[in-house]
């Protein structure tokens, strides 16, 4: 069976759409949106507009571009006339019952999006969102549209099985938005790593074989080069050295398999290559920096939180209910 590690990842990390809204706007009009965090996409449906995210190259998105910002850093949104943007912190700002609009409330739609945002439910969004561009913009890819639009209506009703649907297209979303990212144009990380032919042999064997006794040796065999010539190339497209990336991925594994609570420290140990609970727990509380127990109890803990009933007063000052 022929390992995919992009979708590997994507899985592991179990996302989940919160919130998908409609969006337009008219006339003179520019918002900024504070730093958020959580993954958000958009989807142009109809006209144009300008996204300026932090740090990036400013965009002119048009009808059929899609985009992607893996951690959602400040951006502008705006028309193309000049306009002081108006502060919008994600967080806080109520969640619209219809179309968001932006601008003239009145006047001619200038530019219609569909857009959301979504979560992790585990805490290893790092190991995906490290090795990602910062901000990934499609052209033209119908079905990329498409799931958006399945998303916002999946996420306005209340069917039997909505989070279960919505998990899914989310999950479907990102792999087919990061494999139609050009690897070549990708900066370092997972995308450049697998769109190099040899890099991509090393890192489907990892993924096949987590508890395989792997060393830099027999890494390079595997990509067919030189311990040398295999670290410097690993490196410099992938952005970590073999070995942290091995272990970040057999510590992500230990941590999924530590949620399930049905398995003992030893088969996890044995699961993830180590040879005794003993070297486990040392290697993951160097890594994570608490031992696996404290980590499984500490999910546990979190779990029975998220399920206690929130009342109206705690809802209305942590802002959730908004989204």
């Amino acid at each position: 069976m022929v390992i995919d590690p992009l979708a590997e990842i994507i899985s592991l990390l179990r996302p989940r759409a919160v919130f998908t809204k409609g969006i337009s706007g008219a006339g003179r009009w520019a918002v900024r949106y504070a730093d958020f965090g959580h993954p958000s996409f958009c989807a142009v449906i109809e006209g144009s507009c300008r996204l300026a995210v932090d740090g990036e190259e400013v965009l002119t998105l048009a009808a059929g571009d899609f985009v992607l910002l893996p951690t959602t850093p400040g951006f502008i949104l705006s028309g193309f006339e000049p306009a002081t943007p108006v502060l919008i912190t994600p967080d806080l700002a109520p969640s619209p019952e219809t179309e968001l609009r932006h601008g003239n409330p009145d006047g001619p739609v200038s530019v219609r999006l569909l857009g959301g945002y979504f979560t992790f439910d585990v805490d290893e969004a790092v190991l995906l969102v490290s090795l990602l561009p910062k901000q990934i913009r499609i052209r033209d890819v119908p079905r990329l549209s498409t799931l958006v639009r399945l998303l916002t209506e999946e996420s306005g009703a209340q069917r039997p099985g909505r989070e279960l649907v919505l998990g899914r297209l989310v999950e479907i979303l990102l792999v087919e938005a990061l494999r139609l990212t050009p690897a070549a144009d990708a900066p370092a990380g997972l995308l450049r790593g697998l769109g190099d032919a040899r890099l991509a042999d090393a890192i489907r064997s990892i993924h096949a074989e987590p508890a395989r006794a792997w060393t830099m040796a027999r890494l390079a065999r595997e990509a067919g080069l030189s311990r040398s010539a295999f670290f410097e190339r690993f490196a410099r497209n992938v952005g970590v050295p073999p070995m942290e990336y091995l272990l970040g991925w057999r510590m992500a594994l230990a941590k999924d398999l530590l949620r399930r609570r049905d398995i003992d420290l030893a088969e996890i140990a044995e699961r993830v290559g180590y040879g005794s609970a003993s070297t486990f727990s040392t290697a993951f509380s160097r890594h994570v920096g608490q031992p696996p127990g404290r980590y499984a109890r500490s999910l546990t803990e979190r779990a029975a939180a998220m399920e206690r009933p929130i009342s109206p007063r705690s809802r209305a000052r942590t802002g959730r209910g908004h989204r």
